[in-house]
């Protein structure tokens, strides 16, 4: 029988069940995903940094985990990073036994390996209601018979979590395969976006996230995801705002989304609860066309604020929330979806064709 294991919110609730990964007391902002697969994707995805996340599908584990491989240039071959970034995963049912043609262990086991906790045996529906009525909110899971009057519950807001996860050095993609140069501002990258980049034949340049980057010579600037607050880049926002200067091309993803807002003069927003998922719809804005996009966001970009040089550029169609903007005279656009997905669908990969396009 596995380990007795319990989730504490900051509002006094408590759920029970058992650990199934590595058996240790862990606090964070709890979340709510709502996507049917992608849980390796998920896991990696450094924008989850900082948090529980609970996954609202019922049965996870059944396909196992794809091996941690790395391509020459340090890509992940199936995951979005080095290394698992959530803090803990938290589900209803974990299948022990998993099929998949790909899979080289279990959940629970690569859990292990990382030091991450897991558990399973929760309410994920009551958890979800609750998370989705009150908002999200601090939580502490605890293993065995560990007194629940101990708890601490962390700290999420005004945490820069973008520099736990961004590189520390300059690393380059591509290197003479392109004759365009892209910076690739990294704020908790997915390797998604670099695959897409490399595949339309750039050269990309990662640099830090509070790099000065307009001191090197480049094409285009794309500005990338990432965990917390954008509220705590004001570096990365001071650089941004000289890019805004010039005409090169930039193009930005969720948390790149806010900082270009940001740099425009615009405010950001905390959701009550987020949007993560695969099947969020938003509308291009003076369009008919609807998208079904990926999401991993607690914070948006508030429309009120835009300048006179900025507009909408797409909305969400469930609660009418900013998804996206553009400048109105130079090739500056953004979306606050995942263009490249992984997991989720992808509908709107020709962000990245648009972008090259401008180069």
């Amino acid at each position: 029988m596995d380990k007795a294991a319990t989730l504490m919110l900051d509002d006094g609730s408590v759920f029970r069940g058992y650990s199934f990964g590595y058996e240790k007391p862990v606090s964070g902002e709890v979340v709510f995903n709502t996507a049917m697969t992608g849980y390796p994707e998920s896991l990696t995805d450094p924008s989850y940094a900082g948090q529980l996340m609970v996954l609202t599908y019922p049965l996870i584990g059944n396909y196992g985990v794809p091996p941690r491989t790395f391509g020459p240039d340090g890509i992940a071959t199936f995951m979005e990073s080095e290394r698992i970034h959530a803090e803990a995963i938290i589900v209803s049912d974990y299948s022990e036994e998993y099929s998949h043609w790909n899979a080289v262990c279990s959940l629970g086991d690569w859990l292990k390996e990382e030091r991450i906790p897991g558990i399973y045996g929760i309410d994920t529906r009551a958890l979800t209601k609750k998370l989705r009525e009150h908002g999200v909110m601090m939580g502490r899971i605890v293993m065995g018979d560990q007194p629940e009057e101990l708890s601490d519950f962390g700290q999420y807001a005004n945490v820069n979590y973008v520099d736990r996860v961004s590189c520390k050095e300059v690393i380059t993609y591509g290197e003479g395969a392109g004759k365009k140069r892209v910076v690739l501002l990294d704020c908790g990258v997915k390797h998604n976006i670099i695959r897409c980049l490399l595949r339309r034949g750039v050269t990309v340049i990662r640099v830090p996230w509070d790099y000065d980057f307009n001191r090197l010579e480049y094409d285009g600037l794309f500005l990338s995801n990432g965990p917390g607050d954008p509220d705590t880049c004001e570096a990365a926002v001071r650089n941004i705002r000289k890019a805004l200067a010039g005409d090169k091309p930039i193009c930005g993803i969720c948390m790149g989304n806010q900082l270009l807002a940001k740099a425009g003069g615009a405010s950001i927003y905390k959701l009550k609860y987020g949007h993560r998922s695969h099947n969020q719809p938003v509308r291009m804005v003076g369009t008919d066309k609807c998208f079904i996009t990926s999401q991993n966001h607690g914070y948006a970009v508030d429309n009120d604020t835009l300048g006179e040089e900025w507009e909408p550029l797409f909305v969400n169609m469930n609660d009418g929330t900013n998804e996206g903007i553009r400048h109105k005279t130079k090739p500056f656009f953004s979306s606050q979806f995942h263009p490249e997905a992984c997991s989720g669908p992808l509908d709107t990969e020709f962000m990245f064709d648009k972008f090259v396009e401008l180069l």
